[in-house]
């Protein structure tokens, strides 16, 4: 059975000693703050967070070259590679593009780039999964096929602190935000499908963390052999204590807390929580 190689981008908020366990390859995006331009993960998590809150404008990501993926299909392996959502970021196409680009040499390179339609952690839970059916000795196509049926079963909700990023973006009127921030009010969020959709709103973090882990809860089911993952931007205390509320009547195979990385974190600012289940 031929090897197996397990490609990512930096996106999913998986940390190097997770990629380093499973043997995952995981090529950076680009963040921008004006005319200075690093790779994700360069600039520490806490240092992010102050620029972006001192910035007038929001940060850019950009994705990698094709040459990036490029590089990392050279070799034996057979290739599957798995991509924050393509509604979210062109790392989708620009993996596809690479693939177009390294066939016309190496016609019999299997090669897969799969579109997970999400981000952050529910992407990492993704390429976590098939590292591990690699490991388990999963064929190509089985591994894809699994995957793609997966992606739909992901459970993926947020909690946002606060819409000073939406302001900066121009995705929602600065009045209104302004007057949502004041009144403390925390949007609630559902990713999947490739978007981030707003879908209710709680006053105050108590509030918004309870509503957050029961929709959640009343999606995941009594199975106790789904993994759970709980980030947060830059607020770990409040990651604790969604992970006690998630424990409270749930049991999960694993549980893991990590914090947002550049991607997200531009989207989502300071403060935010996510839960993902698969």
């Amino acid at each position: 059975m031929n090897k197996i190689k397990i490609i990512t981008d930096s996106s999913c908020d998986l940390n190097i000693e997770v990629l380093q366990k499973y043997n995952i390859t995981s090529i950076p995006l680009n963040v921008s703050f004006g005319e200075d331009t690093y790779i994700d993960g360069e600039l520490e998590k806490e240092e992010f967070y102050r620029r972006m809150a001192g910035s007038k404008e929001l940060p850019k990501t950009s994705c990698p070259s094709p040459e990036k993926f490029m590089q990392n299909y050279e070799g034996e392996e057979e290739i599957i590679v798995l991509t924050i959502a393509s509604k979210l970021s062109g790392t989708y196409s620009t993996a596809n593009l690479a693939k177009n680009m390294f066939e016309e040499n190496n016609k019999n390179k299997k090669i897969a780039i799969i579109d997970t339609e999400t981000g952050s952690i529910a992407h990492g839970q993704l390429v976590i999964k098939s590292a591990q059916l690699a490991e388990e000795g999963k064929s190509f196509e089985q591994i894809v096929e699994t995957i793609e049926k997966l992606k739909k079963e992901l459970v993926f909700y947020g909690s946002l602190e606060t819409l000073e990023n939406a302001i900066k973006g121009g995705r929602i009127n600065p009045i209104a935000g302004k007057i949502i921030n004041a009144l403390n009010f925390k949007v609630i969020i559902k990713i999947g499908e490739g978007e981030v959709k707003p879908i209710d709103k709680a006053r105050g973090d108590n509030n918004s963390i309870k509503k957050v882990v029961e929709k959640v809860c009343n999606n995941i089911g009594n199975d106790n052999k789904k993994t759970l993952t709980i980030a947060h931007a830059n607020c770990p205390e409040k990651a604790l204590k969604t992970k006690e509320m998630m424990l409270k009547d749930n049991n999960f195979e694993s549980v893991n807390i990590v914090e947002i990385g550049s991607v997200m974190g531009t989207y989502t600012s300071t403060g935010a929580i996510l839960i993902s289940v698969l």
